[in-house]
């Protein structure tokens, strides 16, 4: 029988989206599944958005530009005006997602077996996009007692070598809803110059910054223009996820040039798609404000009452809409799967995504999962109370 790719097959399943045949299997028996799992948004996508797909006047679907609709690219380059980071059109490289927008930075600029060093816990999916350009993650460990803060610079210094190419940075992050500040991203930004590193930096999160604080762009560290690689995304801003439209910018005009040549690969990004995207970023101010104060009051709940569980810790995100929360728990795996197979509670449950996916430190997150605050807050309160009563008879609860 011929095998599968070595590549294929130790590429990890993704441990948001593993578990769904046990959660299928609880649906298909009238169990109620609330999922905390993932990051999908139950918001509405701006109408205006929406409409400009069901307006469509198109006659034919035709293939568009591989660097994107240029009327796309001119709307972000307003957007990102707005919020203080200045580019332009040639700047900017739409991609079909902020995931193809990882991609594509990773294979233009490191070559095989060069290293990139990212902070953990960290999206999943950079690991599978790491093996996918044939290049090695190096995590530096972040823990649950700071809030997972910036691990100290020396932590970073000490793992470059000759084969170390980049940093990855997720702000706000996920999964951990952490949000670094100016003076941290300073601290990196002085590591880039002095070892000549490029500097991805992940800020689909943007929009969504908590209690004051305010974001700080990357693309706003003074020094390392051609250094600084965005990744961006109109799904979780827009709750929009499967529009599949993110960007690419670097003021590196080589890194966009080489990035064009993948995405011409592919042809283009989606086009219908990115009509929704032009149309959803004429939202009003509204809008942006609503979601905003919803997700401040979906966090303030799921985090209180998490921290009211015996043997719970869940440190407070300041943005995003992820938090990680250590249980009493022998193993997070096999806890999540128990819940979708074993439990219920007046015929529901919860699907959580267990964090040791999101590590690659063997042995790290074992008792820690991933929890999306996505849900309106019935769901929320429904969903909190199925964990909440799981975790008091669950045969592998471990108080140490």
């Amino acid at each position: 029988m011929p095998q599968v790719s070595r590549k294929g097959h130790n590429l990890p399943a993704s441990p948001i989206r593993k578990l769904v045949p046990f959660a299928e299997e609880a649906k298909s028996k009238g169990v109620k599944v609330y999922h905390l799992n993932i990051g999908n948004p139950d918001l509405p996508t701006p109408p205006v958005a929406i409409d400009a797909i069901r307006n469509l006047s198109m006659k034919t679907i035709d293939y568009g530009h591989s660097a994107g609709d240029e009327a796309l690219r001119i709307k972000l380059t307003e957007y990102y005006k707005g919020v203080g980071i200045s580019v332009n059109p040639s700047q900017i490289l739409i991609t079909a997602g902020g995931s193809e927008a990882l991609l594509f930075g990773m294979m233009s600029c490191l070559n095989p077996d060069e290293e990139v060093i990212v902070p953990e816990p960290f999206y999943a999916n950079y690991y599978g996009f790491a093996m996918t350009s044939g290049i090695r993650i190096v995590p530096v460990t972040s823990g649950i007692e700071s809030g997972f803060a910036l691990p100290p610079i020396e932590e970073f210094e000490k793992l470059i070598t000759p084969k170390t190419k980049a940093i990855i940075i997720c702000n706000p992050n996920n999964p951990t809803g952490y949000l670094y500040s100016k003076k941290e991203l300073e601290l990196i930004r002085d590591m880039v110059k002095k070892h000549d590193l490029f500097l991805f930096s992940d800020e689909v999160y943007r929009e969504f910054c908590y209690d004051g604080n305010q974001h700080f762009s990357a693309m706003n560290l003074e020094g390392i223009d051609e250094n600084v690689v965005l990744i961006d995304s109109l799904s979780k801003r827009f709750s929009a996820c499967g529009i599949r439209v993110g960007a690419l910018i670097s003021k590196n005009k080589s890194v966009i040039d080489t990035a064009l040549k993948f995405g011409q690969q592919r042809l283009c990004p989606p086009v219908l798609g990115q009509l929704a995207g032009i149309a959803a970023l004429d939202a009003p101010r509204e809008y942006y404000e609503s979601t905003y104060n919803e997700y401040i009051k979906r966090r303030d709940y799921v985090i209180e009452a998490m921290n009211l569980m015996p043997g719970v810790i869940c440190p407070k995100p300041s943005g995003a809409f992820y938090a990680i929360a250590h249980l009493p728990i022998d193993d997070a795996d096999k806890f999540a799967q128990w819940l979708l197979s074993d439990f219920s509670y007046k015929n529901q449950t919860v699907m959580v995504a267990p964090a040791s996916g999101f590590y690659s430190t063997p042995g790290l997150g074992k008792k820690e999962v991933r929890i999306a605050y996505v849900l309106n807050i019935n769901d929320l309160k429904n969903a909190i109370k199925c964990l909440s009563e799981a975790l008091k008879v669950y045969p592998g609860r471990d108080d140490r």
